[in-house]
């Protein structure tokens, strides 16, 4: 659910990563983390769970002011890819206003990939959100491995959901920061339609997007 308050012109934004485990869901924000600006990002957080990890950052450690007068900051999560975890899965998801489902391009993963889907679908609705509704990507992630299904096969199988499918290697540092500028691109419409924002702060997006994806000197 987004935070926003329109008198105060404050807008804060919760994107989690899902997946199973060993998808890539950690590394993809570890690499995003590393390839931002110093001023983008805020500090990793890290809650162990056994066999797994969360982690979450502030895109932004103070607000950024846009041109209007708004006030945005981002907030990005994982969850534990494990099933024991599925507790701490809902929690994370509760009050997300976008998702990157991060999938496993090996042949080995695919059946794991439609199952963590469904998972997806059941703990959305469990925290009163519908999968229809919010905004939401697929990620095949380790396209640099050997044992990976074809961009063909994946597009067959996927393709008929709609959703947007785009390919990196987060191990790598490739498609990581094109999955978070699509996945920013696709809430932030979400916004626009649910609240009315289209002509105050829209023609806005893409500078916002632009400001706080400013890659690191590093």
């Amino acid at each position: 659910m987004i935070e926003f308050d329109e008198q105060l012109k404050r807008l804060v934004l919760k994107l989690v990563y899902y997946g199973p485990a060993m998808s890539g869901k950690t590394t993809n924000l570890l690499t995003l983390h590393d390839q931002l600006s110093l001023e983008g990002r805020g500090e990793l957080m890290l809650l162990d769970t056994t066999e797994d990890r969360t982690i979450y950052f502030d895109l932004l450690p103070f607000f950024y002011v846009a041109p209007s007068g708004m006030k945005i900051k981002i907030k990005v999560y994982t969850v534990p890819g494990q099933v024991r975890h599925d507790a701490t899965r809902k929690a994370v998801l509760q009050r997300a206003d976008g998702i990157v489902f991060v999938a496993d391009s090996r042949s080995t993963g695919m059946s794991v990939n439609y199952e963590s889907f469904d998972n997806l679908e059941k703990n959305l609705s469990l925290v009163g959100l519908s999968i229809e509704q919010l905004p939401l990507l697929v990620q095949f992630n380790k396209r640099d491995r050997d044992d990976i299904v074809t961009e063909d096969e994946i597009r067959r199988a996927w393709g008929g959901t709609g959703l947007p499918i785009l390919m990196a290697s987060a191990l790598e540092g490739w498609g990581v920061l094109e999955t978070f500028r699509t996945i920013l691109e696709l809430t932030f419409d979400s916004i626009n339609e649910r609240f009315g924002l289209t002509n105050r702060f829209a023609v806005e997006r893409d500078d916002f997007i632009d400001a706080v994806l400013k890659p690191s000197s590093l």
